[in-house]
């Protein structure tokens, strides 16, 4: 489908289900994106479910979002249980505002809900030659190291910056093997998982997806990853006063209450330390690099961000192609 007219679609959906334009507007761009960076599982997959926490209330449609000024430098926004890219959205704009007048912007976001991609809004602070990092907890997924039981998010880390060319470097990854959205894609078409990014509820390796999202993911580098995880999960829910501990409710299965998420924007000026070299100083980091001996099968050293960027500019010449079981989902919605 035409990309144009799917947005459309996707934003009339939230206007039926009582968002208001901007935030319809926002909402919708953020889904279509997903799409067209190859990011399906965060894309149109997600949109039943934000509309079934929205009709029942879980997801305020009517937020009154709040934004506390701690210094010149420092924000914290209430979210009001908005949606979720609505109170991201909203806090890097305001990171972004801190750091063009000082140097340096640091906002909390309490209250929220899950914001999609962690790298649309690095991007946004990178295309106004801005240094970021992201951070973001998510309902239990990873066992903290030496437990049984999931408690913490695949908590993912984003970092951005400008590189000097028309390519951003995007490093945007959760701190599991897989992200959790492609084993509910894969439990949802009745497909089996990678060996080794899952346990079932017995602590047994498992590659079926059903029974992955009953048990526990992976973390990436064993121990370090679960380290990291807990690291996001104090950066994004004990500092910014969203929930934390296992706390943050899965937005597919848990209706009992909204979702608290944290998300800490961190935005700084490139030139801060080093003026206008830096320009020269990260094509000189990015060159040096990709000039490295390849292995066996390698064309070109990529640098994150590359591989995504590439995919986008074929995908927005082509139509999103959608599964089945999503069309149903979208003329269902459509129809409310």
């Amino acid at each position: 489908m035409n990309k144009n007219k799917l947005k459309k679609i996707v934003k009339k959906i939230f206007l039926k289900f009582g968002l208001n334009n901007n935030h319809s507007e926002i909402s919708s761009n953020y889904i279509i994106q997903a799409e067209l960076v190859g990011a399906p599982t965060h894309g149109l997959s997600r949109l039943k479910m934000y509309c079934d926490r929205i009709k029942k209330k879980l997801i305020n449609s009517k937020p009154k979002i709040k934004i506390k000024k701690i210094s010149q430098s420092v924000s914290h926004v209430d979210a009001d249980d908005a949606i979720g890219f609505v109170a991201a959205d909203i806090g890097i704009k305001k990171a972004i505002e801190n750091a063009k007048k000082t140097g340096v912007g640091i906002v909390a976001v309490k209250n929220s809900g899950h914001y999609g991609l962690s790298s649309f809004y690095a991007e946004q602070a990178v295309k106004k030659k801005l240094t970021v990092l992201c951070f973001t907890n998510a309902p239990p997924a990873i066992a903290p190291y030496g437990a049984r039981k999931s408690l913490f998010g695949t908590n993912p880390i984003c970092f951005g910056t400008p590189t000097g060319s028309k390519v951003p470097f995007i490093l945007d990854t959760s701190v599991s093997m897989i992200n959790r959205g492609k084993i509910r894609v894969a439990a949802r078409q009745g497909n089996r998982i990678p060996a080794g990014v899952a346990l079932d509820k017995f602590g047994k390796p498992t590659t079926d997806a059903k029974k992955a999202l009953r048990g526990v993911q992976l973390p990436i580098a064993s121990f370090r990853g679960s380290g990291l995880a807990w690291m996001v999960d104090i950066l994004s829910g004990v500092f910014t006063g969203g929930n934390h501990s296992g706390k943050v409710k899965d937005p597919f299965d848990d209706f009992t209450g909204p979702q608290n998420i944290g998300h800490l924007f961190i935005v700084m000026k490139s030139n801060l330390f080093v003026g206008n070299s830096y320009n020269k100083r990260i094509k000189d980091n990015i060159k040096t690099i990709k000039k490295l001996p390849k292995i066996k099968g390698v064309k070109e050293i990529l640098f994150p961000g590359q591989s995504k960027h590439k995919r986008y500019k074929n995908n927005l010449k082509n139509n999103i192609k959608i599964p089945k079981n999503i069309l149903e989902d979208l003329e269902k919605l459509n129809s409310y």
